[in-house]
């Protein structure tokens, strides 16, 4: 496989797609040595199928809001690969949601999901609608509408979403609640549910909690502890207060958090009352974190800023993709910061990751880092199909156990002769290759 050759022909297929496209480069490029060491996998043609996805629904959403009005909203689901198991992630809902997104994280959900050790393929969906602003009656009716859009093609066996940006507890109840009505049965077809009705504890921290358990691992790899380490962190969401939870508990200091309007620099460390104040601020302010340096003055608020510029040990892209590039990247290696975990999916440029891994920043890619939310999602799965229910500690230790065996993947596939870990490639070709032996072993299909 020539990969330039592979990505001029894919491109010329996909024209626009940037998001779909830079995240097949990053993966052929990394696994196309050992690619081409197994020419059963070319005669297969397994990187040609790997890259297109089994099928893609897409669809009008016609709903009706409180005032009486008809409104038009698109929605997509991307059935990408599903040769380890039924299809699996996550729902979007928010107003930049595009085909060429909801490729470039299903395509990425194929290998996260094949990093965790759980029988789970890739997929990905949502629509343009944008749950800020809306009231519980015009989110549950979009809900309703969207699953009698999809709800044929989902089940526990087949495709199984969960919650992504904007898609929270109160849209995965309603969505629930309409497929139970269609399907005329309780099944674990969506997780991130609530727990009265099949949903598995510790579910909105796992993410974040998940992250800081890889980088507690990527410290003690490189012979240093998490304690006393100051981190940099993105966004304020469930994501980022996880893993600002999680890291306090560890005993670093997260000193940044950011939101559209600009980051707050908080020097003395977020945590206690602060952390809970992070929920506060997502569930009213509209989607900023200024107030913060209002309710906290020892903290500093920079609009239109993003929290790169900070001199720190640690930096935690936990907002979107594509939200660190090569600019912080330069600025985040001139202050020396020694590690970059992606909570975020994609959260770096191809420009910021290679200036990290240039300059010897040990950097986690976030389809290893951030692989604890989907980990927790296929416990709950395991846990509906059981018909039982897990403890928080038996799930957390689940989680540990998940997120040590995809460390340990990468290090196997990633150590370099120099000893430098390339997380990036380890994580790459160790989810490529349980996914292509098992589309080989199954046929041409």
């Amino acid at each position: 496989m020539n990969v330039n050759k592979f990505m001029q022909q894919l491109e010329a297929k996909h024209p626009g797609e940037k998001e779909y496209l830079q995240a097949v480069r990053e993966v052929l490029t990394t696994i196309q040595d050992v690619y081409n060491q197994h020419p059963e996998f070319e005669k297969a043609k397994i990187a040609e199928r790997i890259v297109e996805p089994d099928r893609i629904f897409t669809f009008r959403i016609p709903w009706i809001d409180d005032k009486g009005e008809v409104q038009v909203n698109l929605g997509y689901r991307v059935q990408f690969n599903n040769a380890i198991g039924p299809y699996k992630g996550g729902l979007r809902f928010h107003p930049s949601v595009n085909l060429s997104i909801l490729k470039f994280l299903g395509f990425e959900q194929i290998f996260k999901n094949s990093l965790t050790t759980l029988p789970m393929g890739g997929g990905k969906g949502g629509s343009d609608f944008n749950p800020r602003g809306k009231s519980d009656a015009e989110v549950m009716r979009f809900c309703q509408a969207f699953m009698l859009e999809l709800w044929q093609h989902l089940g526990p066996d087949m495709d199984v979403p969960a919650g992504d940006i904007g898609v929270g507890a109160r849209e995965v109840g309603y969505l629930f609640g309409m497929y139970k009505k269609l399907k005329r049965e309780h099944t674990g077809m969506l997780t991130g549910k609530g727990l009265e009705f099949g949903g598995s504890l510790i579910r909105p921290e796992a993410t974040g909690f998940g992250a800081l358990y890889f980088v507690r691992q990527m410290l003690q790899h490189a012979g240093e502890d998490i304690k006393g380490k100051t981190i940099a962190v993105s966004g304020f969401g469930n994501v980022a207060w996880g893993a600002v939870t999680k890291a306090t508990q560890m005993g670093a200091k997260v000193v940044t958090i950011s939101g559209p309007d600009g980051y707050i620099y908080d020097p003395e460390g977020i945590s206690g009352e602060k952390i809970d104040y992070m929920l506060y601020l997502r569930a009213t302010c509209n989607d900023v974190v200024a107030p913060y340096a209002d309710k906290f003055p020892e903290a500093k608020f920079f609009a239109g800023k993003k929290p790169w510029e900070v001199k720190v040990d640690i930096a935690m892209p936990c907002a979107t993709q594509n939200e660190l590039n090569g600019d912080d990247a330069k600025m985040l290696v001139a202050n020396g910061v020694r590690f970059v975990a992606e909570v975020s999916n994609m959260g770096c440029t191809p420009e910021a990751i290679d200036l990290f891994i240039g300059n010897k920043v040990i950097y986690g890619p976030g389809k290893a880092v951030n692989a604890g939310g989907v980990a927790t999602s296929g416990l709950e799965m395991t846990q509906n199909a059981m018909h039982i229910s897990w403890s928080a500690e038996e799930v957390d230790d689940k989680l540990h156990h998940i997120m040590s065996e995809i460390h340990k993947q990468c290090i196997q596939y990633g150590t370099e002769p120099n000893g430098y870990v390339n997380y990036m490639k380890g994580a790459n070709i160790a989810g490529f290759m349980k996914v292509a032996k098992a589309m080989l072993a199954q046929g041409v299909v």
